[in-house]
């Protein structure tokens, strides 16, 4: 008889985890417990995380193994990469997924004591490096990363989101360890300290500037993408585990890709059941992981992803957190080839949707996209009632971005979109005539 694979939630998190990656005798056969650690807010991890626990698709692929085995699966939630690390090290958790930053010190922590980890998937990326942002408060007076100079600025040391204000301030003239006074917090804390001015910017990963963005309770400073330099989330396992246990990692990325393919098959409906599960608005989601978002989901370890995961090793080691990490010891898609055959292959080259648009009508399960933001905003101006949420990209980046958020320019007859004010004013320093609007002033022009 085929037995069943059960989810189990987690309870309190750091209590000892019985049957782990390993055989637990249950009655006459066997139960294995599969732990899973996942952060369910950052959302570019949805499809090894969130929706990939809401769709069940995990559970039912160690169903069709049909080995005589009695698969649970216990999902483990954590706000940042740093404790899942801290459980796989300690063997408590068997599967996890974390930004690049996070996956580095994964494999620096796992081959210091002695519990390898390997990177077998990616899950969510931005190959310009658009999924960290600097935010500001919605009234502050800083126009540009030159203004930090001296100013407090929230990061969680370590994260992906840090490493994007070491190299925008080192680009902009400013050392990252003396000429800011760096606050090192989780992302919550940060956001607080930001509202409560005892912080003067933020530097975090998805999908914080957006839902701080879309809440009014900040606004962009510097778009990630600036960097042009790949940002990526990834899913890692224990080399123990993924050796004595083979099958149940290539189901586990069986089921990742039918997420994948179920989040860019229904965008909509996928943003829907990750804020439901997460309490994040479905317009923040859909931001980062929609049709034309900021994320481009895929499990294929591209290599333009691995290089710039060579190229973080040093500005993690300045920052002393780990020592030499070997990137290619690390990076193990054997199981991903075997699980996915040949459309892991085709993925190495895919490349992400264009910049686009879009418009989500209210009570809609599709969005409407548009060849210019111009056309975005007429169409804005004639239906400014029925509207759910508008996205634009910049235009320098590509970057996508609120519509009502947005930093616009007219240039002629073109109203162009940009996510943060210091490009805004490059773009109109190098175009006669073009000058920054107000997003009321874009509308009431697009709709003359």
């Amino acid at each position: 008889m085929k037995r069943k694979a059960v989810a189990v939630a987690a309870g309190l998190l750091l209590l000892p985890l019985t049957g782990c990656g390993g055989d637990a005798r249950a009655g006459s056969g066997n139960t294995v417990t599969v732990t899973v650690g996942y952060q369910s807010k950052t959302i570019n991890t949805v499809t090894a995380g969130t929706l990939l626990r809401s769709l069940g698709f995990f559970e039912r692929e160690l169903n069709s193994l049909d080995d005589g085995v009695t698969y649970k699966v216990k999902w483990q939630d954590y706000a940042t990469g740093a404790p899942i690390t801290a459980q796989m090290t300690a063997g408590k958790i068997d599967i996890g997924s974390m930004g690049d930053f996070p996956l580095l010190i994964n494999a620096a922590r796992g081959t210091q004591l002695g519990r390898p980890t390997h990177l077998v998937s990616a899950t969510g990326y931005n190959l310009r490096g658009g999924l960290n942002t600097i935010v500001t408060a919605p009234n502050s007076r800083l126009a540009s990363l030159k203004d930090l100079r001296g100013k407090k600025v929230s990061t969680s040391v370590g994260s992906a989101a840090d490493g994007t204000l070491v190299r925008a301030l080192r680009r902009a003239g400013i050392d990252p360890d003396k000429g800011i006074e760096k606050l090192n917090q989780q992302p919550a804390v940060g956001a607080s300290a930001l509202s409560a001015g005892s912080a003067d910017a933020l530097s975090q990963f998805v999908a914080w500037p957006g839902l701080l963005a879309y809440q009014s309770k900040a606004k962009a400073l510097y778009d990630g993408a600036e960097l042009n330099l790949p940002t990526f989330h990834g899913v890692t396992a224990r080399e123990d585990f993924a050796e004595r246990r083979p099958a149940v990692l290539q189901a586990f990325l069986k089921a990742q890709a039918a997420a994948t393919d179920y989040l860019n098959d229904h965008p909509v409906t996928a943003a829907e059941k990750v804020a439901e599960a997460t309490g994040l608005p479905a317009e923040v989601v859909y931001l980062y992981n929609g049709a034309h978002g900021i994320a481009t989901f895929g499990p294929a370890l591209k290599p333009r992803l691995i290089s710039a995961l060579k190229q973080d090793v040093s500005v993690l080691k300045s920052a002393k957190l780990i020592g030499d990490v070997d990137v290619d010891a690390f990076v193990d898609d054997r199981y991903a080839k075997k699980a996915l055959g040949s459309s892991y292959t085709a993925g190495l080259t895919a490349t992400p949707a264009p910049a686009a648009s879009e418009v989500w009508p209210k009570g809609a399960t599709r969005t409407r996209t548009f060849a210019t933001p111009t056309a975005l905003l007429r169409h804005l101006a004639a239906h400014r009632d029925g509207i759910r949420a508008a996205y634009v990209p910049d235009t320098t980046t590509g970057t996508p971005w609120f519509a009502d958020k947005a930093v616009w320019v007219a240039d002629g007859d073109r109203l162009l979109p940009f996510v943060a004010p210091a490009t805004a004013r490059a773009y109109v320093a190098g175009h006669q005539g073009a000058r920054t609007v107000s997003y009321a002033a874009a509308l009431a022009r697009a709709a003359s």
